[in-house]
C-alpha cells in the first residue's frame, strides 16, 4: 500500500488496489444498499463540489454530523476532509445546552443530520438561541433540504477542481473536533489531525489478518473507536456493512457472516449469558457436555502456553460444543476487537477457546485512540493486560503510577481550551492518561486504577 498520510488519501488508494462491487453497505426498513467503490467516490466528490457551490465551504471550516451508522456518514466525512474541513460529530442523545455549546464554540457553518426526530432536536436549539444554520437530513424530513440538493448541485458541475483543495490539505491539520461527554462541565472539542489517526490506522493494520474480509458495523462512529476502525478497514479494503440498529446486531450478524467487528465488553458479556441460558436449558449428556466445555474454555490461557493434553480436549470441546458458538455468530468470525472498558479475561479467555479471537485493546479520544491493544501475532497476547503498546507510540509510568503517553496519535489539545490542554499535555509532550498502570517485564500494559474517581461500565 502507498503511503497515505491524510484520511481521504485511503479512498485514491481503495480504488487503485481494492476496488469492489461492494464496498460500503447500510440496511434500511430491513433491505440492504451497497455501494460501490466507484458509486462511492463519485458520491463524495459531488458531496464535495455541492458543499462548496451551494454553501461556500472551504479549509478549516467546521460541519456538524448528527446520525446514526449510515453509508451517507462516511460519504459526508469524506467529502468534508478532502476540502480541508473538519467533521464534528453530534451525538444523537446529547443535551441541549451541550448541543449548543458545541454549535457555538466550533462555529459551525453546516449541519448533516439523519432523520425528523433528530431534525425537530436541532431545530428547537437553534431557534432558542437564534441561531441560523443550514441543515441537511439524509432522510426525506419536512422543513429542511434533502443532503440530494448537495449532490445534484455537485453532479451538475464536473468540472470544478478539487485537486487544489486536496493540495492544500497537510497531515497536521484538523480532521475532527470529538467532544468530550460533558459529565464534568462543558464538553471539551478534542482537536484530532489527519495525522493524528492516520498514525492509528498504520499502526493498527497488523491486527486484521489478509482472510479478513468483510466487517459488520454497529458501535457509533460518533466515537472515536469506531471511525478509526473504520479507516483501518478501508485502508485494507474490507468490505464494511451497517447493522440496521442495536436491536438487529444478532440477526445482521448472521445475515451477513462477518469476518469480525468491533465491540465493548457488555456486548460479549450479553452474548456469553444467552449462550450459557441455553445450555441449562439442556439435559443429560448434551448438558453434561455443554458444562465439562466451558470449564474447559475459562482454562485457556495464551496459545503458547496451552499443553499438548489441554488441545487435545479443546478440540473436542470445539468439534462439539464451540462449534455452535461460531455459527451463532455467523460462523466467520475471525477477529473481535473489543475496547471502551475493561473485559473481564474470564470472557477474553472462553471466547478465545471457543476460536473466537477477542483483542483488548485501550486508549482515549484523545490519543486517536487506541495506546496499546493485544494481537493475533505470535506472543501477541496476555489476558488480562492491554496488549502491547503501538509501534509509533510512547508510554512511561509516572512516578504516582499514573500512565502517560506521547507521540504522533496524541491530540495537539482541546480547542479554544488551553488551560484543559496544559493540564492534559505537560511541557515534554507527554499526555497524562488519568490511568494507573504497569508494564509488565515482556512489554504489556495492564491498567490496575483510576486516578480520578471516575469510572467507565461495561457499556463503555
Amino acid at each position: 500500500m502507498k503511503r497515505n498520510t491524510r484520511i481521504f488519501d485511503l479512498l485514491s488508494n481503495y480504488q487503485e488496489e481494492h476496488a469492489k462491487k461492494k464496498m460500503v453497505s447500510g440496511k434500511f426498513a430491513g433491505k440492504w444498499r451497497h455501494y460501490s467503490t466507484q458509486e462511492f467516490n463519485q458520491l463524495v466528490n459531488e458531496l464535495s463540489r455541492g458543499l462548496v457551490i451551494k454553501e461556500n465551504i472551504k479549509q478549516y471550516d467546521k460541519i456538524a454530523l448528527m446520525s446514526a451508522n449510515r453509508p451517507e456518514w462516511n460519504i459526508c466525512d469524506f467529502a468534508v476532509n478532502q476540502l480541508g474541513a473538519a467533521i464534528v460529530p453530534l451525538y444523537p442523545t446529547l443535551a441541549n445546552q451541550d448541543l449548543v455549546h458545541i454549535l457555538k464554540d466550533a462555529n459551525i457553518s453546516v449541519i448533516f443530520l439523519s432523520n425528523a426526530e433528530l431534525y425537530q432536536k436541532v431545530k428547537v436549539a437553534l431557534e432558542e438561541n437564534g441561531m441560523e444554520i443550514p441543515i441537511y437530513a439524509f432522510e426525506e424530513v419536512e422543513g429542511t433540504q434533502s443532503w440530494q440538493v448537495l449532490l445534484d448541485s455537485g453532479r451538475a458541475h464536473p468540472s470544478l477542481d478539487l485537486q487544489p483543495y486536496r493540495d492544500a490539505v497537510v497531515p497536521d491539520d484538523l480532521l475532527t473536533l470529538i467532544y468530550t461527554s460533558g459529565t464534568t462541565g462543558k464538553p471539551k472539542g478534542v482537536h484530532l489531525s489527519h495525522k493524528n489517526v492516520m498514525s492509528n490506522v498504520l499502526d493498527c493494520q497488523k491486527l486484521l489478518p489478509s482472510f479478513y474480509k468483510k466487517a459488520l458495523s454497529f458501535l457509533p462512529l460518533s466515537h472515536i473507536f469506531e471511525r478509526m476502525v473504520v479507516y483501518l478497514y478501508i485502508s485494507k479494503g474490507i468490505e464494511i456493512h451497517y447493522a440496521e440498529s442495536l436491536e438487529t446486531v444478532v440477526a445482521d450478524i448472521n445475515e451477513v457472516k462477518p469476518d469480525g467487528f468491533t465491540t465493548v465488553p457488555r456486548v460479549l458479556e450479553k452474548v456469553y449469558d444467552s449462550i450459557i441460558a441455553k445450555g441449562k436449558q439442556l439435559s443429560g449428556i448434551k448438558k453434561s457436555l455443554f458444562f465439562w466445555a466451558v470449564e474447559l474454555g475459562h482454562q485457556f490461557q495464551e496459545p503458547e502456553k496451552n499443553s499438548a493434553w489441554y488441545n487435545f480436549r479443546l478440540g473436542i470441546a470445539r468439534k462439539l460444543i464451540f462449534s455452535k458458538w461460531q455459527a451463532a455468530l455467523g460462523g466467520n468470525i475471525k477477529v473481535i476487537i473489543s475496547g471502551g472498558a475493561a473485559l473481564q479475561p474470564r470472557l477474553a479467555r472462553i471466547f478465545w477457546a471457543a476460536d473466537i479471537p477477542v483483542l483488548e485493546g485501550y486508549g482515549l479520544t484523545e490519543t486517536s485512540p487506541v495506546i496499546g491493544v493485544n494481537s493475533l501475532e505470535p506472543g501477541g497476547l496476555k489476558f488480562g493486560t492491554i496488549g502491547k503498546v503501538l509501534d509509533s507510540v510512547e508510554v512511561k509510568i509516572a512516578s504516582d503510577g499514573e500512565i502517560l503517553t506521547r507521540g504522533p496519535h496524541v491530540t495537539k489539545g482541546y480547542y479554544n481550551n488551553p488551560e484543559a490542554t496544559a493540564e492534559l499535555i505537560d511541557a515534554e509532550g507527554w499526555l497524562h492518561t488519568g490511568d494507573i498502570g504497569e508494564l509488565t517485564s515482556d512489554g504489556f500494559l495492564r491498567i490496575t486504577d483510576r486516578k480520578k474517581e471516575i469510572f467507565k461500565t461495561a457499556g463503555g
